[in-house]
């Protein structure tokens, strides 16, 4: 691919690999994504390669995803390897519930994000050339022994000013007990996204409908539920105890019944029972509820580590701004949602 671009600007949203938009001298417009400068904390992280590979083994399918047009690992051409893909002219989200959208479309938007994920959830890795992607099983064993050792480590990290530690989770060793046992029964080889969510997708500029899925880079194969979890974390945290406000939560998705909530005014929304509907018309299986209940408690608890990890560098000063400590906070109130959820039920089967 040779291409002689006019104008270069980076994307400021959302972007662990800095991502910026190529306009050439016809004013097309192209995407590049590349790896983060400077030395990586994660050999697992920045895979671009592993987006480039999946996009375009995607690309032939009915699953809606941008052109990827040429992978570059050379380090020389603009530092660290790099690929180029289509630039998707459409809208983006960052709040789930789609305010300024009427009802109609709001419902169709949320039903087609559904239909999109069990579109992708039903390719078969190697019907794409994707067999070697991921093992086609023991991913909640793998995601585990990861969140495992990144927790251990986040919580030795001691604060620069004050020299204390971040702390473990609440309950963290229970969870492992827990998360260890009762699993879901595994769905054979399932490519996954990885982060699916509305923030995620690109929505037609004026129609109800995805026109692409971003951000691949945590991509593989593994357990369709994660995925699933992830996109109906809105309802989940909006309602969860043991208390609210939070982070992510938003009235659009609590309860009618609840003072605070706000769904009369968000009309069109589905209900958590009829996404996962949807989901189960598409991708064509039944969500057991035990299974749901179960992947969506570990949902939760990978959410606490990663907001541990955010605590982790605001304590050693990597990460300093007001956004970042008050995201790390969130360590303890999503472990409590967490066990809320799955440490009485569930802990009992275990014997915890």
């Amino acid at each position: 691919m040779s291409l002689l671009y006019e104008h270069l600007s980076q994307f400021g949203f959302g972007q662990s690999n800095p991502t910026y938009q190529i306009t050439d001298s016809t004013r097309k417009r192209y995407v590049l994504r590349k790896k983060p400068p400077g030395k990586l904390l994660s050999k697992t992280a920045h895979q671009v390669d592993r987006e480039y590979r999946v996009i375009h083994a995607l690309e032939k399918t009915d699953v809606a995803v941008p052109r990827a047009y040429c992978l570059c690992e050379d380090e020389g051409i603009v530092g660290t390897a790099f690929y180029i893909m289509e630039f998707l002219d459409g809208r983006m989200f960052e709040d789930p519930s789609f305010p300024g959208v009427n009802a109609e479309d709001r419902q169709e938007m949320w039903h087609d994000a559904i239909r999109t994920l069990g579109k992708l959830h039903r390719i078969r890795p190697q019907d794409v050339n994707l067999e070697t992607f991921g093992k086609p099983s023991g991913f909640y064993n793998r995601q585990l022994r990861t969140f495992t050792r990144l927790a251990e480590s986040q919580a030795a990290a001691k604060d620069k000013d004050t020299g204390a530690s971040v702390g473990q989770i609440p309950h963290f060793a229970s969870f492992l007990n827990l998360f260890a046992q009762n699993q879901p029964r595994e769905r054979g080889a399932v490519l996954v996204h990885g982060d699916y969510k509305i923030d995620n997708l690109v929505f037609h500029p004026t129609q109800p409908r995805v026109i692409g899925i971003l951000d691949w880079e945590m991509s593989t194969v593994g357990h369709p539920l994660a995925d699933l979890t992830n996109l109906l974390e809105p309802w989940t945290v909006s309602n969860a105890t043991p208390s609210w406000p939070r982070i992510h939560a938003s009235p659009a998705f609590l309860h009618s019944s609840q003072s605070r909530s706000q769904a009369k005014d968000f009309l069109g929304l589905p209900s958590r029972e009829q996404a996962v509907e949807w989901y189960e018309e598409v991708a064509g299986w039944r969500v057991p509820a035990g299974e749901l209940r179960w992947a969506t408690g570990f949902a939760l608890f990978r959410d606490s580590v990663i907001f541990q990890g955010i605590a982790a560098r605001y304590a050693v000063r990597q990460a300093s701004s007001e956004k970042a400590m008050a995201y790390g906070r969130e360590m303890g109130p999503f472990a409590e949602m967490a066990w809320a959820m799955v440490g009485s039920s569930e802990g009992e089967k275990a014997k915890l």
